[in-house]
């Protein structure tokens, strides 16, 4: 190995955005994440959405809710075809 080319491997402190914190090792002294074992669904057992930027409020906005509106109207017609 050379000398004087590694990076110093030190104590990070790594922040949350839930408000916990907690010490690891890292070249980089201070860490901030936006979901940690804390806070993470599959760890607390809650489901939680994440709108990170606003993603799921233009998914929305484009495609509105789809759900059961057009599956009245498909099994109606058939209904009233073969009335006719």
């Amino acid at each position: 190995m050379k000398p004087e080319i590694h990076p110093e491997y030190n104590v990070a402190t790594v922040h949350c955005a839930c408000g916990a914190s907690f010490q690891t090792r890292s070249t980089s002294k201070n860490i901030h994440v936006e979901i940690c074992s804390t806070c993470h669904p599959y760890y607390t057992g809650k489901q939680k959405l994440m709108d990170t930027a606003g993603r799921v409020e233009r998914f929305r906005q484009k495609w509105g809710d789809r759900r059961g509106k057009d599956a009245p109207a498909a099994a109606a017609a058939p209904a009233e075809s073969a009335a006719e």
